[in-house]
């Protein structure tokens, strides 16, 4: 494949560019850094619509892998009318809801990564086993260095509120705490977080699907909770570094006690793998927005990848 990979030399992108170019696939890292990018690119030009030089990297790719937070369906039409496969990793419900709004040319290949994504995956062989609610359940390593987006993204959570899918009063982001026994951590208590797939597949599944996030340092887990009550925490400084370890947990729970659950180590290389993968299926789906639960099943995802399942 020849891959254009926006944010190509970002935490995540860095990781997808690499795994293309081991498996012998053509892949540009995209960016505004002339030092790192291989296509230099200001993706804020198509949203003011400009943008000539991602149309013209456009004319060479397969397919684009959107790995730089920019939540813009402008870039997914564009890469549509070129009759080039869209895959974006975003987990954020409203640049979802936008994208599956689309009529696009080409395929749009969306919730690809661990959450989105991988616990789509879960929760679609849970329910086909034991149909009904299921919660799901993340859990991330404090201690990775995690990407300027997904930091971006969990801060901006903070106070805000958002849509429950059993119904009620709209929910505030990491409240409502529940338990859950984490396989090889224990028994952590984990919060409510607007995860787009929760919405998704309560939609697809035709049952309410709940999101729940937490850290594997409690109490950085405590704090998150601590902050989405005070004003303005949404804008407190980032890149602050937390105890803990790069370890990530991805569980779907059903009713009486089913459950399928995944992990490994470091969130950035699992998200590379899944859009590796998403980047191979997208090519040969039809003109449309595509969910990955509904193209990869649990099967597809090859061992030795640093994906663990149970």
């Amino acid at each position: 494949m020849r891959v254009l990979v926006l944010g190509g030399y970002g935490a995540v992108g860095a990781r997808i560019v690499d795994r293309l170019r081991a498996g012998g696939d053509t892949a540009w890292a995209a960016g505004r850094d002339p030092a790192r990018a291989d296509r230099v690119l200001d993706l804020r030009a198509v949203r003011d619509g400009e943008g000539g030089a991602y149309r013209a990297a456009l004319a060479d790719a397969d397919v684009v892998v959107n790995a730089s937070g920019a939540e813009d369906p402008a870039l997914a039409v564009a890469a549509a009318d070129f009759g080039t496969a869209f895959v974006d990793i975003t987990a954020s419900t409203s640049c979802v809801a936008a994208l599956e709004a689309l009529e696009p040319a080409a395929p749009v290949l969306l919730s690809v990564g661990l959450a989105p994504g991988l616990s789509g995956m879960l929760a679609t062989a849970l329910h086909a086993a034991a149909p009904g609610p299921i919660d799901l359940a993340v859990v991330l390593g404090a201690g990775e260095r995690h990407g300027a987006a997904a930091t971006e993204w969990s801060y901006r959570l903070l106070g805000r509120h958002f849509p429950d899918t059993r119904g009620g009063r709209p929910v505030r982001n990491y409240t409502r705490p529940e338990a859950f026994e984490i396989p090889g951590l224990g028994r952590r208590r984990l919060y409510r977080a607007d995860f787009s797939d929760q919405h998704t597949l309560t939609a697809r599944l035709g049952a309410p699907v709940r999101s729940y996030f937490g850290l594997d340092s409690r109490a950085a887990t405590a704090a998150l909770a601590v902050m989405t009550r005070v004003p303005g925490a949404d804008r407190a400084p980032r890149g602050m570094h937390l105890p803990g370890t790069d370890r990530w947990w991805v569980l779907a729970r059903g009713a009486e006690g089913a459950a399928r659950w995944a992990h490994g180590r470091s969130q950035s290389h699992a998200t590379a793998v899944l859009a590796v993968l998403a980047a191979r299926a997208a090519t040969g789906l039809a003109a449309g927005v595509h969910h990955l639960p509904d193209v990869l099943p649990l099967a597809d995802v090859p061992e030795g990848l640093g994906i663990e399942f149970r």
